[in-house]
C-alpha cells in the first residue's frame, strides 16, 4: 500500500520563535487528533531544521528540507548539502519546487544531480513537477509534465525510484487561490502514474506516492484526497496555520 503523506512547505517565512510555537501546535493537534497511517512532514527553513527537529523528538510528526545543492561540499556560499541533512538527520528534502525552477532557474539536469545525492544520503525525495498556466491553456500540460519526470527520474533504477515522491503541483494554483479540480489532479496523477509505468512497470508505478500540490485547504482536501491516484498534499500558505494545516491532514481517509 502506498504511504500516504502531508507535508507543509513552510517556504520563507516565520521567525524562529513562531516556528517553534507553530510547530508544538501543529505536534501536540497531530497527537489528539490524527488518526491512521499518514505521515506528516513540516519542510521548514533551513536554519529552523535542526531546532525543530529537536523539538519534535519522538513525535510523529517528521522534519524536512526545502532543498538541497548538486554538490557534497565546496566553496558554495549559501548552499546545504544533502550531507549535512543527513548528519542532522534531516528525512526529508523538497526538490524541484516551482519557484526553484522559475526562480532560481533548476532544470531537469541539475535536478536529477540533487535527486542523485539526496538518495546517496538515504534522504526521501519530494520531487515536484507541473505546469504554468499558459501550459496548461495550450493544452500540453501532459507532455510538459512527463519531460519534467523523464529528465529528473528515469535515469534512476527501480529500487531507487521507489525511494521517491512525486508532488504534482499546477504553477497556475500555487498561491493564487485557485485550486485544479479533483477530476483535474486525478487526471495528471494518472498520466504520471502511467509514465512512471511505461518505464517501471506497472508494479513499481502502483508503489509511488504522489502528493498534489496547489492551494490545498481544509475544505477541499477531503475531495482531493479521495481520488484513486492522489496519496496525500504538499501544502503551501495553509501549513503556516496550524488548525488549517492539520483539518487538511485530517482531510485523508
Amino acid at each position: 500500500m502506498r504511504q500516504k503523506i502531508v507535508a507543509g512547505n513552510w517556504k520563507m517565512n516565520k521567525t524562529l520563535e513562531e516556528a517553534k510555537i507553530l510547530t508544538a501546535e501543529v505536534m501536540g493537534m497531530v497527537a489528539d487528533e490524527v488518526k491512521g497511517n499518514t505521515s506528516v512532514v513540516l519542510c521548514v527553513p533551513s536554519p529552523y531544521l535542526l531546532p525543530l527537529k529537536n523539538q519534535l523528538g519522538n513525535s510523529s510528526v517528521k522534519i524536512g528540507a526545502q532543498n538541497c545543492s548538486e554538490h557534497d561540499w565546496g566553496a558554495y556560499t549559501g548552499e546545504i548539502s544533502a550531507l549535512m541533512l543527513k548528519s542532522m538527520e534531516i528525512p526529508y528534502v523538497i526538490l524541484g519546487h516551482s519557484e526553484r525552477r522559475q526562480y532560481f532557474g533548476e532544470d531537469g539536469k541539475l535536478l536529477a544531480k540533487k535527486i542523485d545525492k539526496a538518495l546517496a544520503a538515504s534522504l526521501t525525495p519530494i520531487f515536484c513537477c507541473g505546469e504554468p498556466l499558459e501550459i496548461r491553456e495550450a493544452g500540453t500540460h501532459e507532455k510538459l509534465v512527463k519531460q519534467q519526470v523523464e529528465e529528473a527520474l528515469f535515469h534512476l533504477s527501480t529500487d531507487a525510484l521507489k525511494k521517491i515522491v512525486i508532488a504534482y503541483e499546477p504553477v497556475w494554483a500555487i498561491g493564487t487561490g485557485k485550486t485544479a479540480t479533483s477530476q483535474q489532479a486525478q487526471d495528471m496523477h494518472a498520466v504520471i502514474r502511467m509514465h512512471l509505468a511505461s518505464k517501471y512497470g506497472e508494479q513499481v508505478a502502483s508503489e509511488i506516492s504522489i502528493l498534489y500540490g496547489g492551494s490545498v485547504k481544509a475544505d477541499n482536501a477531503q475531495e482531493l484526497f479521495s481520488c484513486p491516484d492522489v496519496d496525500g498534499g504538499l501544502v503551501g500558505g495553509a501549513s503556516l496555520k496550524s488548525r488549517e494545516f492539520v483539518d487538511i491532514v485530517k482531510g485523508m481517509k
